[in-house]
C-alpha cells in the first residue's frame, strides 16, 4: 500500500469505521438528537459545536484539491450555526459525512509523489503532515463527543 493509500484509509476509518479504536464519526454522531447536540455541560463545547469544528477543517481544505487556496482561519472554527430544528441538525450531519467522503475520494486520487510536497504553502508543511493532522484532530474531538454523549444521556 502506498503512503497516500494509507493516509486515505486512516481518513476513511476515522469517519466511517474500521480503525483500531472501534470509534468513528458516522456511528458516533448519527444517533445524536438536536437536544443532545445542544446540551451544554459546564464550560465544555456542545456536541453540535464540535461536529461543526471537525467539519470546518474538512470543508476548508476541500478547495485545495480543486486548485484553490486555504481560506479558513482557526479563529472561526468554533463559530457553529444554530441548528433550530431536528431537520437542520440531520441535514448538517449528512453534510459532514458527505464532505468527509468527498475528502477521502480526493485524497485517494492523489499521486503518492505529492504526499511530501508542500501543502498550499511551505509554511503549512506537506500534505502528509496536514492530512495526518486532520485525522489526529478528528480523533481528538471524536473522543470529546463520545464523552459528552455519555454525560448527556445521564442528565
Amino acid at each position: 500500500m502506498s503512503h497516500i493509500q494509507h493516509v486515505s484509509k486512516h481518513l476513511n476509518d476515522v469517519f466511517f469505521g474500521g480503525n483500531w479504536t472501534a470509534s468513528n464519526v458516522k456511528d458516533t454522531i448519527t444517533p445524536i438528537t438536536l437536544k443532545e447536540a445542544h446540551h451544554k455541560i459546564k464550560d465544555c463545547n456542545t456536541i453540535a459545536v464540535l461536529v461543526f469544528h471537525i467539519n470546518y477543517y474538512v470543508e476548508g481544505i476541500l478547495p485545495i484539491f480543486k486548485g484553490g487556496g486555504l481560506e479558513i482561519r482557526d479563529k472561526y472554527s468554533f463559530d457553529a450555526p444554530e441548528f433550530k430544528t431536528e431537520q437542520d441538525w440531520e441535514g448538517y450531519k449528512t453534510k459532514v459525512l458527505k464532505n468527509a467522503q468527498l475528502l477521502v475520494d480526493k485524497v485517494n486520487k492523489l499521486s503518492d509523489v505529492i504526499i511530501f510536497e508542500p501543502f498550499v504553502d511551505e509554511k503549512y508543511g506537506n500534505y502528509y503532515r496536514n492530512l495526518n493532522g486532520l485525522i489526529e484532530h478528528t480523533h481528538y474531538h471524536l473522543g470529546q463527543i463520545a464523552i459528552l454523549k455519555k454525560l448527556t444521556s445521564k442528565s
